[in-house]
C-alpha cells in the first residue's frame, strides 16, 4: 500500500472507532477481516497509527477545535506534509483544500487543560484527580503471562530461545513479562499450554483468593474464566472451582482454554442455590474498566456517569448475593479492574456497614504469604494496584471474612 492508501485506512478506522459504539479492538479486527488483501506490514502500520491516535484523541480534538476525524488527522500529520498523503484518487483521501491549508496555518497554539493533557474525559478527570496515574494509564502496557505448567526460569529460557525477551514479573511468583504483545500463534509455549496471557494484577488477584483444594469455591462473574484458570493452575489439578457468568457465551469461551491448558478442575454452573455453601465467593465485578485503559484507551470515551451508577447498583447486588451464599468462616473476595473509589472502597465500606458480621481479612499478611514481597499499599487495608504503584493494570481487591 502507498502511504496515502495506508492513511485512508487510518481515517476510515478513526471514523468508526470515534463513533464510540464498539470496542476499538472489535472495530479494528473486523476492518482487517473484511480486507484480507491488506498485507501484514501494512496492517502493522495502520494498527500502530490508529492506536497512537486513540491515545491522543483529546489533544487532537483540542488542536483541531473539532471532533471531525479529517481535521484531527490533519493535525496529527501537520509536521509530515499532509499534501503528500491527502493526494486524492480512489486509494487516498481528498486533497487538502485552500481553506484547510489556511486553517492549519492560522490555528493558535494553546496550552492543554489538565484533563486534555491527561487524555481523560472531564467528568472522569474530576473523579480520579491524579495526573500521574492518568498519564500512566494512557501508555501502552507490556505483555504479561502466567506460568501454567513448569518452572518459570526454564520457561523464560525457552522463550529466549524462541527470540522473546522475557523477564520475571515484579510481584507475581508465576508471572512473566515481555516488552510488547506477541503473535500467540507463533509462540510454541503458548500453544503447548505452558503459559497463558494474564496481566500481573489479575494473577495477584487469583493468589489473594487463597484457595485450597478443600474449599467450596465459586468464581461468580467469571467472564472468559481467567481467574478460574489461574486458581485451577495454582491448585495443580486438585479441588474444584465453579465458574458462573450471566452470559452463557462467555462460559463457552472457557472450554477451549481449559483444553489447551490441560485444566480439568473447573466446572461451569448456570445457577446457584439459595443457601450458604461457599467458603470462597469470588466476585470479579462488572465495572468501568478504568484500570485497563493501557490496553483499551478507547473505553474511557464510551463510559458515562449513568452507566457508572448502574454498575454501582450491580456491584452492591453481587456483594449481597455473596453474603447470602457464603458460610460462616468463609471469605468474600471482591475485585474490580477499576481505579474509581465509587466502585472500590465506597462499595466495600457500604457493604461492611450493612453487615456487622463481615470484617476485613489481614491482607498485608496474606499478600506477604502469597508473594513474599512487601505490602505495596502503605496504611491501606485493601489492595490497590495501578501502573504507578505496581507497574500493573489498575486493580482493586478486598478480602472479607464472614464471622
Amino acid at each position: 500500500m502507498t502511504p496515502a492508501a495506508r492513511y485512508k485506512a487510518v481515517f476510515e478506522l478513526m471514523s468508526a472507532v470515534f463513533a464510540d459504539k464498539e470496542p476499538a479492538d472489535n472495530t479494528i479486527n473486523a476492518y482487517f477481516r473484511a480486507r484480507r488483501y491488506i498485507g501484514s506490514g501494512d496492517r502493522r502500520f495502520i494498527g500502530d497509527k490508529i492506536w497512537d491516535i486513540i491515545r491522543r484523541r483529546r489533544r487532537l480534538e483540542f488542536d483541531a477545535g473539532s471532533k471531525d476525524p479529517r481535521k484531527m488527522l490533519l493535525c496529527y500529520l501537520q509536521n509530515d506534509n499532509p499534501e503528500e498523503i491527502f493526494t486524492g484518487g480512489e486509494y487516498a483521501l481528498p486533497p487538502v483544500s485552500a481553506e484547510e491549508k489556511q486553517w492549519l496555518q492560522s490555528r493558535p497554539e494553546r496550552p492543554y487543560p489538565p484533563a486534555v493533557e491527561c487524555e481523560c474525559p472531564d467528568w472522569l478527570f474530576a473523579k480520579i484527580k491524579d495526573e500521574t496515574l492518568l498519564k500512566a494509564l494512557n501508555r501502552p502496557a507490556p505483555a504479561d503471562f502466567r506460568v501454567n505448567k513448569g518452572n518459570r526460569e526454564e520457561i523464560i529460557s525457552r522463550l529466549a530461545a524462541e527470540g522473546y525477551d522475557a523477564v520475571p514479573a515484579p510481584w507475581s511468583p508465576v508471572g512473566i513479562r515481555l516488552p510488547e504483545r506477541i503473535n500467540l500463534n507463533n509462540c510454541t509455549l503458548w500453544q503447548e499450554g505452558l503459559i497463558e496471557v494474564q496481566d500481573e494484577a489479575s494473577q495477584l488477584a487469583a493468589l489473594m483468593c487463597d484457595v485450597s483444594p478443600r474449599d467450596r469455591v465459586i468464581d461468580y462473574c467469571c467472564g472468559a474464566g481467567g481467574k478460574s484458570l489461574a486458581i485451577a493452575s495454582l491448585l495443580k489439578g486438585k479441588g474444584m472451582i465453579e465458574a458462573h457468568d450471566i452470559n452463557p457465551k462467555r462460559l463457552e469461551q472457557l472450554k477451549p482454554r481449559m483444553e489447551r491448558l490441560g485444566i480439568a478442575n473447573i466446572k461451569t454452573v448456570a445457577k446457584t442455590g439459595d443457601t450458604p455453601v461457599y467458603t470462597r465467593f469470588i466476585i470479579d465485578a462488572p465495572c468501568s474498566g478504568t484500570g485497563t485503559w493501557r490496553r483499551s484507551p478507547d473505553a474511557k470515551f464510551r463510559l458515562t456517569e449513568e452507566r457508572l451508577n448502574e454498575l454501582n447498583a450491580v456491584q452492591d447486588e453481587l456483594l449481597e448475593k455473596a453474603y447470602t451464599l457464603t458460610v460462616s468462616g468463609g471469605r468474600i473476595i471482591y475485585m474490580t479492574c477499576s481505579v474509581l473509589a465509587d466502585e472500590n472502597d465506597a462499595r466495600v465500606q457500604k457493604f461492611l456497614a450493612r453487615h456487622p458480621d463481615i470484617k476485613m481479612a489481614d491482607m498485608p499478611v496474606l499478600w506477604h504469604q502469597k508473594t513474599g514481597c512487601p505490602w505495596p499499599c502503605g496504611e491501606k487495608c485493601r489492595l490497590e494496584l495501578n501502573p504507578v504503584a505496581s507497574g500493573t493494570d489498575g486493580f482493586f481487591i478486598a478480602v472479607m471474612e464472614k464471622c
